[in-house]
């Protein structure tokens, strides 16, 4: 269930969400609302006005950022992206487009030129007169597009349809209308898609601004392999050689029943001009992935993990010596992973963010005396980086009270908070009031500490009691960081009238390896009383906390975590009528163990944290885990539970749901299912997103607020 952390991969999904239905949509061009807040509360609707900004590059002499900015026409259902420039010293913003497709991966040719994709096209512009020229068509679209340093290739992402095996291809033959699918192995879908096709890395020569598509090579033609790997890969996970002759590239080469199975991915290098290609990471069995190459290029960085099946294993920051093919792990006695790894310009250090204790954190690492240190520090969470010359970086950021927005760092910084340089949403931010933001330290069933956010009401009086939220992660391995999402929104909650309780419990990454791997194999045990105890803690401390108001929310590993305390919630001491909860809702959560086994589709996830199949009863992991499935526990349910799903949820699929809610009404618990037939793990349409947020906070009021 991992990476609902990805709320920055989320939001891409949901761009691309967007542009295939552009393709059929109207002209609309989606402009920014103009709203007015009244009141000052933060509702679905004003944060749906916010401008999203996702994708950035900054200009090779460093003084400019490109960035996409995606406005969202509720009415229409419809979003799209433009492109704007600014300085990176902070400044005025430049609007370059305005159509009613999205413009996405924009690059710079020269200071002057950029380069970027819409529909099935990549066009360039010039800075000075904005007059745009078609550089490359693709009858299958374009995902992503990177330029060598020379300029003179151009690699692209697109994709090849997935071939049936010829003894079931035949009996297809005349049925062009049929809709039937057969499968004779596994990864036939993945999280949210049927796999019929698979992107490819491509690389074309270019002359004269114009990619000459007839020569343009598949790097892995003839292979049925992933590169980038599904659903999250993109441009990071390529980069090309400092000399442009050598392209590195993440692949797992495995497919179907091996590929469910397994994690092992590997770095391959790719000789543009031989053709040839070889494996860098041999012998590494778990994720390696997104290489970025030294300025010199005699050495090549990248993101590794160990141990084969185990998708929430340490992230390690990899270094290879080409020359002599020795590879160091520079955070061999680093407790904590990392992420989007960028070069010094003298390559003395490296740069990446890490997971640190409730934040997303820019940390330096020497490469010579394997010294660390911490660039950033504040209440954020840092998702992306890019370097600004040879001093500068440039962040995408976010933290629980504002959306994403560039900062600047330099890369001298010792804990610095850093420089805020964009300035898009704060017409709209100035007019609300977000609800105070509060750090605390709570003690375990087993004495340890856990960081808790506690998020206040909106307009908060302290001679006041307000009902208040469990917000209960998914993953399970994910932080409870300072994210900023459309779906779980803690300023939404926090508008609505609610505190909100949120745990960072046994499981979720930045404080340590061994707080986060306690949750493999346990999870009906201590991350359960992390939960249990941080509600009471605040419960019995916070008078403003009505504790016969408190209720439970979450999705995935979280969806669980309700269905799990709903099982629970009897004969509690100190609550009216021994129960801790007095309503829930839980969203896309796995509800029977037995069931999600067999109906999810990464393998690897379930043997690592469950422990294997229920049919392996010799197993006492097996019999630990699948006892604390919470179909088991449903006869103890005794507070009213709203369910939410998708059917396009791969990794939870939709029955899950469906028993979780039958249950409920076969009990007569006061219960309410809503449905979604068009979304995934996520909901990404903006009025299915307003409904989900409208339904999410009537139900709460219905039971907490009488």
């Amino acid at each position: 269930m991992k990476k609902t952390l990805l709320f920055a991969a989320a939001a891409s999904m949901a761009l691309a969400a967007c542009q295939s239905e552009k393709a059929s949509s109207d002209d609309l061009i989606v402009e920014k609302p103009q709203v007015t807040v009244a009141d000052g509360r933060f509702t679905p609707e004003v944060m749906w006005s916010l401008g999203v900004m996702s994708e950035y590059a900054v200009s090779p002499d460093g003084s400019q950022v490109l960035y996409t900015l995606r406005y969202t026409n509720l009415e229409a259902n419809k979003n799209n992206a433009e492109l704007y420039v600014m300085p990176t010293a902070g400044g005025e913003a430049t609007r370059l487009t305005t159509t009613a497709a999205s413009e996405f991966s924009p690059l710079w040719v020269d200071d002057g030129t950029i380069m970027f994709c819409r529909g099935n096209q990549v066009l360039s512009m010039s800075l000075k007169g904005k007059g745009e020229t078609v550089v490359a068509e693709c009858e299958r679209g374009f995902e992503g597009i990177e330029l060598s340093p020379d300029g003179k290739t151009l690699a692209y992402i697109s994709t090849i349809p997935v071939q049936r095996p010829e003894h079931i291809d035949r009996l297809f033959k005349g049925l062009d209308k049929t809709t039937g699918r057969i499968n004779e192995d596994l990864m036939y879908r993945h999280w949210d898609q049927w796999v019929d096709d698979i992107p490819h890395i491509y690389l074309v020569p270019l002359s004269g601004g114009k990619a000459l598509m007839d020569k343009a090579v598949d790097i892995l033609a003839g292979e049925p392999y992933e590169a980038p790997m599904r659903p999250w890969g993109g441009t990071e996970q390529f980069c090309f050689s400092p000399d442009s002759k050598l392209l590195a590239y993440t692949c797992r080469k495995k497919t179907g029943y091996d590929y469910a199975h397994s994690t092992n991915s590997d770095i391959y290098l790719y000789d543009i001009v031989a053709g040839t290609t070889r494996n860098l990471s041999e012998g590494i069995m778990g994720y390696d992935q997104n290489p970025a190459f030294s300025h010199d290029g005699s050495m090549l960085a990248w993101e590794s993990m160990e141990r084969d099946g185990y998708e929430s294993d340490k992230t390690r920051l990899m270094v290879l010596d080409l020359a002599s093919g020795t590879k160091t792990d520079l955070t061999a006695d680093f407790d904590y992973g990392v992420s989007g790894i960028l070069w010094a310009a003298d390559d003395s250090e490296l740069y990446a963010t890490v997971s640190y204790r409730g934040m997303s954190e820019i940390f330096a690492f020497n490469r010579e005396s394997k010294a660390i240190r911490q660039i950033s520090h504040g209440y954020h969470d840092v998702n992306a980086i890019r370097m600004a010359g040879a001093d500068r970086i440039v962040a995408n950021q976010v933290s629980i009270q504002y959306p994403g927005t560039l900062y600047t760092y330099n890369v001298t910084d010792n804990k610095a908070e850093g420089t805020k340089i964009s300035t898009f949403n704060d017409d709209l931010l100035s007019q609300v009031r977000m609800g105070k933001v509060e750090e605390h330290w709570v003690k375990t069933v087993d004495g340890k500490d856990m960081l808790t956010w506690l998020i206040y009401p909106y307009d908060y009086d302290s001679t006041k009691t307000y009902p208040a939220l469990l917000f209960c992660e998914g993953g399970p391995q994910t932080p409870v960081s300072q994210f900023w999402s459309t779906r779980w929104n803690f300023e939404v909650m926090s508008g609505a009238g609610y505190f909100v309780i949120a745990p960072n419990r046994r499981g979720v990454p930045g404080f340590g390896m061994e707080w986060l791997e306690q949750i493999s194999g346990d999870y009906g045990g201590l991350c359960m009383q992390d939960y249990i105890y941080a509600t009471d803690h605040f419960a019995d401390r916070f008078p403003q906390i009505d504790r016969e108001r408190i209720g439970a929310c979450g999705a995935s590993f979280g969806g669980y975590s309700v269905y799990w305390l709903a099982g629970h919630n009897q004969k509690v001491p100190g609550y009216k009528d021994g129960m801790r909860f007095k309503a829930l809702l839980a969203h896309n959560g796995m509800f029977n163990f037995e069931q999600q086994y067999l109906e999810t589709e990464e393998m690897w996830f379930d043997n690592w944290d469950i422990g294997g199949p229920y049919w392996d009863w010799n197993n006492p992991q097996i019999k630990k885990s699948y006892s604390n499935s919470p179909h088991l526990f449903v006869d103890k349910w005794n507070a009213p539970i709203c369910v939410i799903h998708s059917e396009f949820d791969f990794r939870i699929v939709a029955s899950q749901g469906m028993a979780a809610y039958n249950a409920a009404q076969m009990l007569h618990i006061p219960s309410r299912y809503l449905y979604f037939p068009d979304e995934t793990h996520w909901v990404l349409r903006p009025q299915n997103s307003v409904l989900w947020h409208r339904n999410f906070i009537d139900w709460f009021d219905r039971w907490l607020k009488k």
